[in-house]
């Protein structure tokens, strides 16, 4: 078993009213990524993900395009100490 990684990303665009936090949940779970995806008050979303770096890693890669309605500006990651989630998440 991979060792787990845990990152924190901030996505700012227009990831609001898009589908990108069902997306993220979504392709987190076929990817095998804990987690969790949340919408902030300043427009942006909020996401945590854990589990085998490259996984983690390539959802990073997903945050940079979102759902097909998203356009994403920019993605701010934050590495952290895994807390050993499980499942994956939209929060509100």
């Amino acid at each position: 078993m991979s060792e787990r990684t845990r990152a924190h990303v901030f996505v700012t665009g227009r990831v609001q009213g898009v589908f990108f936090r069902a997306t993220t949940r979504d392709t987190a779970r076929q990817r095998d990524v804990d987690g969790w995806v949340k919408n902030l008050d300043d427009g942006r979303v909020e996401a945590v993900f854990e589990g085998a770096e490259a996984d983690v890693e390539s959802m990073i890669e997903f945050c940079h395009e979102g759902s097909p309605q998203a356009r994403v500006e920019d993605v701010g990651v934050e590495y952290e100490q895994p807390r050993g989630l499980d499942g994956f998440e939209i929060r509100y």
